[in-house]
């Protein structure tokens, strides 16, 4: 079926806002009488704070304020947003008297100007009460490991182990006739996102708050700065234009939002509080650091008989979004490829480490990278092609998937199949290779497969408003955010498709808490699939308000009617029709009626799929990966806007390059203390690192509960791209690798290694 805007690249809503430096974002904003709030952040990975002197802080001439643990509210939350109770956990205060890793913030001030500001912060005396501290997951576990938090359920355990089975796991390995088994381990990458942590907070006379900020999670930041300020939900106002990014990590709060609405009233001035570069990795969220171990069984014809796990990922000082990346990143490994017999354990470990929440492909990249890579391994083993493996065992339309919902289509299946095709899979395995210089190359396949929307971990409800205006144009209202991938364009697009109306006749109004529907946040690749479909929703509500008007004046039923291009005629008759103008217009400059359509969904569960293939030169010289090429083929449904779903893939590739070759944030083990809290240290991919990308989106497996069949795209990319790199430097250079990042220093130690077993200098 053809459609007339959805499936088409229309230009965004906000491009020529961004490309001529016009948008706004949160630290472009002027205000009267603006202060700067900074916070003190301290130089021990586990205290108590025995005593705090903010006495010279306070006399120094533009401070107008100071706050530390004894003068703030002491409510216990969950640092992300309220009332998300099965992915996080209550462990936070605004500020406490024990600190529990190297950079958590212990006082605030708020001065005339931000050089005031950090000069009183070095004014601020604090004296701790070391303790000992633990930075592994190993040294966390044991019995007499320090107590990081003193809270159920016991231990430095975030939650208690999560348990999944299926089928007779003994049973199963018993069948095999090929057992395989490996310790897999994910390192610790940061977000990166462009534009800082930021906020500006100011109140009114009459107790009212204000917060600009951005954020993915507008009204959940609304909901839990009421409930840890004490405040009704009308109090306070959130309002959240253009973002920087946020890559789920802007799901959380951060500390600085309570202490500069703190500042704010107390100073009765505007603050804004602005995160430095270090303090985006200081307080900001890290992926969670995760060590896997794994077993599989096989028949020789390669059938999947069983499947163990132990997962354990390491939170750091708090439990941000522990519950929910150890919930999802463990049952997802009953999935993706098919197995009867699953016995799976997930922990989540307490450590005084920086904090790990909510990325980018929560919890799925670490347990898919150790599955697909370990299914490439026992390719080998068993003589079988890789590729050939995976599609045997691929997950289809019917199977069970980790939310126990059954799979819709077979997308897995259409998307490893297309690829295969494109690269010429059977031939590049047949490939002779040169081994005349240091280069080798290598190709390798990578698989994933992810929710839209993050239900039924999550009770979730997409939820849109649309008003016709007189003229025949809509505004649609929204709370989804717009991270800056287009989102609102997309949810513009499926209005103006359902309206049969032209795109340009569709607005968009966002961010106002006080003003747009309530709207859970932008995160688990949902706000297309399923606030698109409650736009869909709400627009078939205003059709069929606009069919029932146009029925009274051209004197039918309103079932006889149809709507095309704007047109409204009787079917199967010639005759008189209306343009949706006239319908809710007919006397100039008065409307016939106010026609405003609602709509809530409540989701189902969607799976999206996709299969990366991917070219690597490995340097034998120096340990150095180049990744060449990608052919990532993803299967979405059905595309809404297809050069911002290319976008989001090929921007998660570039990430997931970035995850599996460079990025690792690093602390010392001994003191905690970041090693890396900079762009300069922290190495990441640049424009001129990206490889050649040939992206394929395929509408294999429409979802009929998302608008037109449409599915998520937002996480995928990030997922496929780590294991297919793996997969592929071991087909350039026979070693393999079972953690990420892989650098070049273990390249050569792992090809030294190897050149010894085999008896012959590297």
């Amino acid at each position: 079926m053809t459609h007339a805007v959805i499936g088409h690249s229309v230009k965004r809503t906000d491009l020529l806002d961004k490309v001529t430096g016009n948008a706004r974002y949160v630290a472009d904003m002027p205000f009267p009488g603006l202060l700067f709030g900074k916070i003190k952040r301290c130089n021990v990975a586990h205290a108590r704070i025995r005593r705090i002197d903010t006495a010279r802080a306070l006399a120094l001439p533009g401070v107008k304020a100071v706050l530390t643990h004894e003068n703030v509210p002491r409510v216990l939350h969950a640092g992300s947003p309220h009332p998300r109770s099965a992915s996080v956990t209550c462990d936070q205060y605004i500020l406490d008297d024990k600190v529990r890793y190297w950079g958590e913030g212990v006082a605030a001030v708020a001065a005339v100007s931000e050089e005031i500001a950090e000069r009183a912060l070095e004014l601020i005396e604090v004296e701790y009460d070391t303790l000992p501290a633990v930075f592994t997951t190993e040294d966390a576990e044991r019995s007499d490991a320090p107590r990081i938090h003193d809270r159920e359920p016991g231990g430095n355990l975030v939650l208690p182990p999560v348990i999944i089975r299926r089928g007779d796991v003994e049973a199963g390995f018993a069948e095999a006739d090929f057992i395989l088994e490996g310790v897999y381990e994910g390192g610790r990458p940061t977000p990166a996102y462009m534009e800082p942590n930021v906020l500006t907070c100011s109140w009114d006379g009459n107790g009212n708050l204000t917060v600009w900020i951005s954020t993915q999670t507008a009204f959940m930041v609304r909901g839990i700065m009421a409930e840890v300020l004490g405040l009704p939900l009308h109090k306070v106002r959130v309002l959240v234009d253009h973002m920087g990014g946020g890559f789920g990590a802007k799901q959380d709060l951060f500390q600085h939002e309570f202490l500069c609405a703190l500042l704010a009233r107390e100073t009765r001035r505007p603050v804004r509080m602005e995160y430095t570069r270090e303090e985006t990795f200081l307080g900001g969220r890290t992926r969670h650091p995760a060590k896997i171990w794994l077993k599989q069984g096989f028949r020789n014809d390669g059938t999947i008989t069983a499947r163990q796990a132990k997962v354990v990922f390491n939170s750091g000082a708090y439990g941000s979004h522990g519950p929910g990346v150890t919930n999802v990143g463990t049952a997802a490994m009953v999935s993706l490829y098919r197995c009867d017999n699953v016995l799976l354990e997930g922990r989540c470990v307490y450590t005084n480490s920086p904090i790990a929440g909510a990325f980018r492909g929560y919890g799925v990249v670490q347990t898919y990278y150790a599955l697909d890579v370990q299914m490439d391994e026992a390719a080998a083993h068993l003589g079988i092609d890789p590729a050939e493996l995976k599609l045997k065992n691929a997950v289809r339309e019917g199977d069970i998937a980790p939310s126990n919902h059954p799979l819709i289509g077979h997308g897995l299946e259409a998307c490893i199949e297309k690829g295969m095709e494109l690269v010429d899979w059977h031939a590049l395995r047949r490939r002779p290779r040169d081994t005349s210089g240091p280069v080798r190359t290598g190709w390798g396949l990578g698989c994933e497969m992810h929710g839209s929307s993050a239900y039924p971990g999550i009770k979730e409800q997409g939820n849109a408003i649309i008003k016709m205006n007189e003229d025949g144009t809509v505004v649609l209202l929204t709370g989804a955010a717009g991270l800056g991938t287009g989102a609102h364009t997309a949810l513009a697009q499926i209005v103006a498709e359902e309206l049969t109306l032209p795109f340009e006749a569709v607005s968009v109004v966002h961010g106002d808490t006080d003003v747009v529907p309530w709207d859970i946040g932008a995160f688990a690749s949902h706000t297309t699939y399923m606030v698109g479909k409650a736009a869909q929703m709400a627009a078939g509500e205003i059709k069929r308000q606009l069919l029932e008007r146009a029925a009274k004046l051209m004197e039918c039923k309103p079932e006889d009617l149809t709507l095309s291009a704007g047109v409204i005629a009787v079917r199967d008759r010639d005759g008189p029709t209306l343009t949706v103008r006239e319908a809710v217009m007919p006397r100039k400059g008065i409307p016939a009626a106010q026609l405003v359509g609602t709509a809530t969904y409540h989701p189902t569960k969607s799976y999206s799929f996709a299969a990366h293939f991917v070219e690597v030169a490995v340097d034998t010289e120096t340990g150095f990966i180049t990744v060449r090429q990608v052919v990532p083929v993803h299967d979405v449904g059905k595309v809404i806007h297809p050069v911002a779903a290319a976008g989001q893939i090929e921007g998660g590739i570039q990430q997931g390059i970035g995850h599996t070759l460079y990025e690792d944030y690093q602390i010392d083990m001994r003191t905690g203390r970041s090693l890396n809290a900079n762009f300069v240290d922290y190495k990441m991919p640049l424009a001129m690192d990206t490889p050649e990308i040939r992206t394929v989106i395929l509408e294999a497996a429409p979802d009929p509960g998302g608008p037109f069949g449409a599915k998520g795209v937002g996480e995928d990319p990030i997922v496929a791209i780590g294991p297919a790199i793996a997969n592929a430097v071991f087909d350039a250079i026979g070693v393999r690798f079972r953690h990420y990042p892989i650098k070049p220093e273990q390249v050569l130690q792992a090809l030294a290694e190897k050149a010894a077993r085999e008896g012959r200098q590297p």
